[in-house]
């Protein structure tokens, strides 16, 4: 698997590999990629010709400058564009897109772009992966959640009133196009839910990267090019790693869903809407698998401390305080936790951790343990 950094005096850009055979496919990240994406797309189109889903707010910031580019390297577009939220990944977006898609004259040996978050790079993905029995897509992935995790690896879908992302398909993308230069647009709120996915990485088999992470934050938050681009780097190489080795998640894949299984059902209760984006659901989730853990004696003491003094002071909650109004009693969340993917046999599967940098997926949990440390979580204020 290959990875490079260059640095010019006007650049910094890194590439890496996600190597899946005839299906690998590059990640490129560069600040100002988007103003050239025309170039490198045109590459990998069989005929000049294909379809932009967004949403309302990228296409505000960023659609006119993705246009432009394909415009000017000859190729013929057209967009989608749909409302901004997670409410977006529904039946009825799905629909909409892929009925737009034929609309447009995408052919099966076309490709579509995704320009958006993790809303968009799911839903388009997961359009085409049906449409025509499978269409390749590229992802341009405009928040820093998209371009660490959500981009990458493959997984689409929409969520349904039973949980979330609990319809979809693997469906690789055919490349992706990070540009860090498009974070400067993203609310402050967004910066921090997506940064929680790039302290996952630290947190489950990194804690090098977790030290950098406590030093550096402070550089990534303040537009730094070299910081983003080493923590987008270094997040996206372990997600490639991860994916080579187990791209359907039958394995140690399911370590990146450290912080899900909790947060997805957070989520769900709170409707899938702005009280809780998904990084922060994820962030809250990552803390509660530190303190289950050390609770049960399985992570080293002052770990959770740690790890939740980190996501504090870049503005993410670690706790429910802040939505306990939003949600149900114990049993029910763990309820919603049942449909979750990742359950085998009736039984809910946890990422669980023995310290930081060291996560490792459980399938012993006792349900009983579970409702009593979470109804003590529920009275945390």
């Amino acid at each position: 698997m290959k990875s490079t950094n260059q640095e010019t005096a006007d650049t910094i850009r890194a590439e890496i590999n996600v190597a899946l055979g005839e299906r690998s496919y590059d990640i490129v990240i560069s600040d100002g990629l988007l103003t050239h994406a025309g170039r490198t797309i045109a590459t990998l189109l069989a005929r000049p010709v294909t379809a932009i889903v967004t949403d309302e707010n990228v296409a505000r910031h960023h659609l006119k400058t993705l246009t432009d580019s394909l415009t000017e390297a000859g190729i013929r577009h057209s967009s989608i564009i749909l409302p901004a939220g997670e409410a977006t990944k529904s039946y009825t977006h799905l629909a909409r897109v892929c009925d737009d898609i034929i609309a447009a004259g995408i052919e099966r040996n076309d490709r579509i772009i995704a320009l958006g978050g993790g809303v968009i790079g799911d839903l388009a993905g997961f359009a085409a992966a049906i449409v025509r029995r499978g269409i390749g897509f590229i992802q341009i992935p405009t928040s820093l959640l998209a371009q660490v995790d959500s981009s990458v690896g493959g997984k689409t879908g929409i969520n349904s009133s039973h949980g979330k992302n609990l319809v979809g398909a693997f469906h690789q993308p055919v490349a992706v196009l990070a540009d860090i230069g498009v974070l400067n647009t993203l609310p402050a709120r967004e910066l921090a839910a997506g940064y929680a996915e790039v302290a996952k990485y630290g947190l489950l088999g990194d804690a090098g990267f977790f030290n950098w992470l406590e030093e550096n934050a402070p550089r990534i938050f303040a537009g730094d090019p070299q910081a983003r681009i080493q923590a987008i780097r270094t997040s996206c190489q372990a997600k490639a790693d991860i994916v080579a080795r187990d791209e359907r998640e039958a394995g140690d894949r399911a370590l990146l869903n450290l912080g899900h299984t909790f947060g997805h059902a957070l989520e769900s209760a709170t409707g899938y809407s702005d009280t809780l984006l998904h990084g922060e659901g994820v962030a809250i989730g990552m803390a509660q698998a530190f303190r289950f853990s050390e609770q049960l004696r399985i992570c080293t003491p002052g770990a959770a401390a740690r790890m939740e003094k980190h996501l504090q002071s870049v503005g993410l909650p670690t706790d429910v305080s802040g939505i306990r109004k939003h949600l149900p009693e114990a049993r029910q969340l763990v309820d919603i936790m049942r449909q979750d993917k990742k359950a085998e046999a009736g039984r809910i599967n946890f990422v669980m951790v023995k310290d930081i940098g060291n996560a490792y997926i459980d399938k012993t949990i006792e349900e009983d343990g579970l409702i009593e440390f979470l109804e003590a979580e529920l009275k945390l204020q």
